[in-house]
């Protein structure tokens, strides 16, 4: 309400012709602001590095947004305030947007571009095999080799060879058995031998033995028999 006496009071003290021009003013269209071209990108990088200024720049706006709204709200025409402060946030926000599309196209259309380009280079591959493999000579056809003659059987040869191995590894066998059974023999002979020979030596020892005490005896009785009786 007061705002409307306020401008009541304003156009009664504009004369009539001021009133007019300012009544044709406010019925024009409004003057909209040509947006100014995007800056070209050139590499993923750049894109990425646009979006991380984005989102730090929209921080800030919305920072910025709200100290204007306390501004707004300690002066006399506050929605006009407002409106002013809420078309500037949609303005910046907006142009923020524009940065933020761009640079995520320009990654789609990269990852597309890279994807065309690695299939047009192994296209170029295929097709360069395929020039060299037409434009070498055809390769002879292979040789056909003679069946070789059939092999004669080894197996009976084989079974007589172990046979005869095995025969003579027995008859060895046997003659090893009767040397060593006659190895025996010669040993417990020997053996015979010698404990015969121990027993002989013994015997010879006792007899001289008995010899000489028979001998003793005999003597030592002449002796005996010799002396002089004593008298009586």
């Amino acid at each position: 309400m007061k705002n409307q006496a306020l401008v009541r009071r304003l156009l009664s003290s504009l004369p009539f012709g001021g009133v007019l021009a300012l009544l044709a003013a406010c019925g024009s269209a409004p003057v909209v602001p040509k947006e100014a071209p995007l800056p070209p990108l050139t590499s993923n990088a750049q894109a990425s590095r646009q979006l991380v200024e984005v989102a730090r720049e929209r921080a800030a706006i919305e920072a910025r947004f709200l100290d204007r709204q306390r501004v707004c709200y300690a002066k006399f025409f506050v929605n006009d305030c407002l409106d002013e402060a809420k078309e500037k946030h949609r303005a910046a926000l907006a142009a923020q947007r524009a940065l933020e599309v761009q640079a995520e196209h320009y990654q789609r259309q990269a990852v597309v571009d890279e994807r065309d380009r690695q299939m047009a280079e192994a296209d170029q591959r295929y097709r360069e095999n395929e020039a060299k493999m037409a434009a070498q000579p055809p390769k002879p056809a292979p040789a056909v080799k003679p069946e070789p003659p059939p092999r004669t059987p080894t197996a009976p040869a084989r079974i007589a060879q172990r046979d005869a191995r095995l025969k003579a590894e027995q008859q060895q066998e046997t003659a090893d058995a009767g040397k060593r059974a006659q190895n025996v023999r010669d040993l417990e002979a020997r053996k015979a031998d010698v404990a015969e020979r121990q027993r002989r030596v013994a015997q010879r020892k006792a007899d001289k033995a008995a010899k000489d005490a028979k001998d003793a005896a005999d003597k030592a009785k002449a002796a005996r028999d010799g002396a002089p009786k004593p008298q009586q």
